[in-house]
């Protein structure tokens, strides 16, 4: 194609953005316009079909700079996804297909909700490593099912944000050869030059980090051309840095920090409109050569992808269509769930669990922050990643959740990450994100309560319940024992469309009668009925077996208490008033009783046996007769 096409095109992107952000009056122009000659180029490279957006081969786009819409939505119409000129112009709008930052499931294309600046850096290097565990499952030497890459379009801000450096360093020490990571290198921020807080070498770290480093003029196509050409055959993780200049082609506000943020103006695009050959006064307009050059992208695509199925009824061998199908189609019946017969962690019970269900489904992977001998959650006999299913992290929990993020909507894979409770702090970004988005992220949380011990208050979770239970579309369950913890896993396998969290103990629990246990699906259940009861107990985790405990000190004073086990505090909350009253009696005395914050309980309860602070240091059992939660405590408050 000539630079001349090139450049129409690579105009045609600016304006559109441009025009965008001017007509919302809100919006990010800079980026979009400095990266739309990289975008033409990347278009001409990209493996991908507008007619099917969730083709497993195709090559991963991610907008790490989710203000980048103008730039992304643009191209989204131009290839041919099904937006269209009118939802360019209903940026930013109300229930418009073109929201201000990109959202999965909601425009079609766009592979992650990236959200905060990095999360889309680690969630790429979450896509590269599922592709390389399925390319380990399903190539061989005479058939290559999995042979994508995955590109990343970030600028300073991401590389500024914690998470790319976690993320750029696991990507580097596994050497993912189809990971190209495109640094709109502007040296501008919102404050303005990033003279004003960065000044190390990129080369230099990423260099360090195991990454090959390319340096281009992003505005010079051959350029452009040949680092990406030249990206494709190099076997590690590659950094181009495109020196790009922010607003290009936008007249005075060319190279400004105002550009960033805010509207051009209509006098600024006019003018820029003009000096670039394009009519000032027509708004949102694509030519036809350009348009039709853009949706080349659909007869390509469907091409490539005709190919690639041709490519799966040749599979040579029986062993690789099985394991293409097994990957796509889990047999969840293949499932043999453990049986429990003595009191344990529920953080072991979950680790028995964690093994079935990786042995029955190809696709369950996953790992720990560099705590799986504490998680419990090392898959034995099962290898290391990328040939086995045991992920090894690092001590990196925000990195390691966006990246599971990103492998739990790259296709057949169902991945977990785990470390202790209290880091979720580290992670909350990424956990967030899987609400938003609707992953089936299943996290694991130990070490759950004050119950962590000698540790101290630095590592005692107190409001991390209540937080991740205020988080909507985000499911905690905290098992009382083996098999709640079953039936924990079972609800939240079939639950597509929402993370799931297990928060489990590090101190044994008592194992409750097998012909207690309810059905977790409405997330709580009496577990306790007495004729008569005048209370009810509430509680979840290791203070079921308190609340149970306490109850029958109850009875021996002449009171009858309920026990109601709520596995799931987030389903109790979606049950209807009938089911409430059912197990919730009315006109008790309703008590909870938890060893953290627990103000979420006022929602159903009448008292609340908490946390007012933050625990001590200590053995466990010495900490729960200190903060009150022993049978006798409780049942003097009441």
């Amino acid at each position: 194609m000539s630079n001349t096409m090139r450049q129409k095109m690579a105009d045609t992107i600016r304006f559109l953005a441009a025009d965008m952000v001017q007509q919302a009056n809100s919006g990010h122009p800079g980026a979009p316009m400095g990266l739309a000659d990289i975008a033409v180029v990347l278009s001409e490279h990209m493996n991908h079909n507008p007619k099917n957006s969730k083709w497993l081969n195709r090559d991963r786009l991610v907008f790490s700079g989710g203000h980048g819409t103008g730039l992304i939505y643009s191209l989204y119409y131009l290839w041919g996804y099904g937006l269209e000129i009118d939802d360019l112009k209903n940026f930013r709008q109300l229930d418009s297909k073109t929201p201000g930052h990109p959202e999965y499931g909601h425009t079609a294309g766009v592979e992650i909700t990236t959200g905060p600046l990095g999360q889309g850096i680690a969630n790429a290097v979450g896509f590269a490593m599922a592709s390389a565990y399925v390319g380990n499952k399903v190539n061989s030497e005479t058939a290559e099912l999995i042979d994508h890459n995955v590109y990343c379009l970030c600028g300073d801000g991401d590389l500024e944000e914690g998470i790319s450096y976690e993320a750029c360093s696991i990507a580097g020490h596994m050497g993912l050869d189809n990971l190209v990571l495109i640094y709109d290198s502007n040296r501008i921020t919102i404050e303005g030059s990033t003279e004003l807080s960065l000044s190390e070498n990129m080369r230099d770290r990423f260099e360090s980090q195991n990454w090959a480093v390319l340096e281009i003029d992003g505005h010079n196509f051959a350029e452009i051309d040949g680092a990406l050409t030249q990206a494709k055959t190099i076997k590690r993780p590659v950094l181009i840095i495109a020196n790009t200049v922010i607003a290009k082609g936008g007249g005075k506000m060319e190279g400004s920090h105002h550009a960033h943020g805010a509207p051009l103006g209509h006098d600024v695009i006019k003018t820029a409109k003009a000096a670039a050959g394009f009519d000032p006064e027509k708004t949102f307009h694509v030519d036809a050569d350009v348009l039709e050059r853009f949706r080349c992208a659909i007869e390509k695509g469907d091409l490539a992808e005709r190919e690639w199925n041709h490519r799966i009824k040749e599979l040579p061998l029986v062993e690789q269509n099985e394991a293409y199908e097994q990957l796509l189609n889990p047999d969840f019946s293949r499932i043999q769930w453990p049986t429990f017969e003595k009191a344990d962690a529920t953080r072991n019970t979950n680790g028995i669990i964690l093994n079935a269900i990786a042995k029955a489904i190809p696709g369950f992977i996953g790992g720990s922050a560099d705590l799986g001998p504490s998680n419990k959650t090392e898959l034995a006999n099962m290898g290391d990643f990328p040939k086995g299913k045991n992920i090894h992290f690092g001590i990196r929990e925000h990195a390691m959740a966006s990246i599971t993020n990103a492998m739990a909507l790259y296709g057949p894979l169902m991945p977990f990450s785990a470390t202790f409770f209290v880091f979720s702090d580290y992670l909350k970004p990424s956990a967030r994100i899987a609400a938003l988005s609707g992953i089936q992220h299943f996290f694991i949380w130990t070490h759950d309560s004050i119950g962590v011990g000698e540790d101290g208050p630095t590592h005692q979770p107190i409001e991390h319940l209540s937080q991740f239970r205020a988080l909507p579309n985000f499911y905690v369950y905290r098992p009382a024992d083996g098999a709640e913890n079953v039936k924990c896993w079972q609800k939240a396998l079939s639950m597509k469309h929402s993370p799931s969290a297990f928060v489990c103990s590090r101190q044994n629990l008592p194992l409750l009668p097998s012909a207690v246990h309810g059905d977790v699906e409405n997330g709580g259940y009496l577990i306790v009925d007495k004729a008569g009861a005048t209370v009810t107990l509430m509680a979840s985790g290791s203070e079921v077996g308190l609340a149970i405990e306490t109850a029958e000190l109850l009875a021996s004073r002449g009171v009858a208490a309920n026990v109601v086990s709520v596995p799931c505090f987030d389903l109790l909350l979606e049950q209807p008033q009938s089911y409430l009253d059912s197990i919730i009696k009315p006109g008790t005395k309703r008590v909870a009783i938890e060893a953290a914050r627990g103000l979420e309980w006022y929602r159903f309860a009448d008292t609340v046996v908490a946390m007012d602070g933050f625990g001590a240091s200590a053995p466990a059992d010495k900490l729960f007769e200190k903060f009150g939660f022993s049978a006798e405590a409780v049942a003097a408050k009441i």
